[in-house]
């Protein structure tokens, strides 16, 4: 097969054209819309990543030209590459929306439901597919398990009884970092993301590891409970960094900078990481070239406050207009 020769596969009766080595879940993403499956373990950027929440199940009902017959079991579509004349299906098949219910239902057996008092709410991958896929009641009769909060470094707490260990910030801190001190411990259902030796994380980008968490377990604590973000507005920015592409995203709240985050792409994966400095550090929007309003899917609760509409005010300390408009913010958030 030719470098530039390209291979079909059908996902959900629609046929696209891809690059030999593609996975099925790419080859989705490339189609997008609906028939994406969903992954929450699954990152694009980082090496090794998937194959472990599998929410991305789905069923190959034709394995090839050369060999049509069906794969016998489902598949992790993050894991698997796709074939010539392959016949993928994703939410026509019965059969793979009750597994991922199934997957739904495990994933949520330790999972507190805390959402109206979680940081990630809003922005929670488990969250929409409890929605899209969750039971109603769960059959689980013993008691869920439970740990204490703990600080990982002095901006980063970690609430391990929210996390579905899918690795994510294990391998970006084995990845863009040289000194990674923190890992999976324990085995079964004793498996816990942990530090080893209670060493802090401490490097110059470990700040990531919150961006790729999918769930509430790795928060910024200098954020934590400061407001839900629905009621903020994300803007573009970016500053000359020597450490990173310095390209992020700021949260406000009236003129004042809740967070800043890496800028995410419609998979809730990061475009590029960013360092410490950036993200907990440079909260003025002094420190910042604006570039405009950020673009969220009509889908999202954050797009709520119709905020592309909005023509930034200049940020002024004094401002009485600004000051007006966090004033009635504030109101409307109350009265919710």
């Amino acid at each position: 097969m030719a470098d530039n020769e390209k291979i079909k596969v059908s996902i959900d009766g629609i046929t696209v054209e891809v690059a030999p080595g593609t996975t099925i879940l790419n080859a989705a993403r490339q189609i997008g819309g609906e028939i994406v499956p969903p992954a929450m373990c699954y990152y694009s950027k980082l090496q090794g990543s998937g194959g472990k929440c599998r929410t991305c199940l789905v069923k190959v009902s034709k394995g090839s030209e050369k060999d049509p017959r069906p794969m016998p079991k489902l598949v992790a579509s993050c894991r698997t590459t796709v074939m010539d004349g392959m016949e993928v299906q994703n939410i026509t098949s019965n059969e793979v929306l009750e597994a991922r219910k199934g997957v739904v239902e495990m994933l949520l057996i330790n999972h507190p439901l805390d959402c109206p008092i979680c940081d990630q709410a809003g922005e929670c991958h488990l969250q929409d597919l409890g929605f899209e896929h969750g039971a109603a009641a769960t059959r689980y009769e013993f008691e869920r398990r439970t740990f204490e909060r703990i600080d990982i470094g002095d901006k980063i707490q970690l609430h391990m009884t929210r996390c579905i260990l899918c690795y994510r910030c294990v391998f970006v801190a084995d990845q863009i970092t040289d000194k990674r001190v923190h890992g999976i411990l324990g085995r079964g259902d004793a498996a816990e993301i942990s530090t080893y030796i209670e060493k802090a994380i401490d490097n110059n980008f470990s700040g990531n590891v919150i961006d790729v968490c999918p769930v509430g377990a790795l928060t910024d604590k200098t954020f934590r409970f400061k407001n839900r973000v629905w009621f903020t507005k994300p803007v573009d920015a970016h500053r000359d960094c020597p450490d990173c592409s310095g390209k992020v995203t700021l949260w406000y709240k009236g003129e004042e900078v809740l967070r800043v985050t890496a800028r995410k792409d419609e998979y809730g994966e990061v475009e590029d990481f960013i360092c410490n400095t950036c993200r907990f550090d440079k909260k003025h929007t002094t420190d910042w070239v604006i570039e405009g309003p950020r673009k969220v899917v009509h889908t999202s609760v954050i797009s709520a406050n119709h905020y592309e509409t909005l023509k930034p005010l200049p940020v002024v300390k004094e401002n009485p207009k600004l000051q007006e408009a966090n004033k009635h913010q504030f109101e409307r958030s109350v009265r919710l």
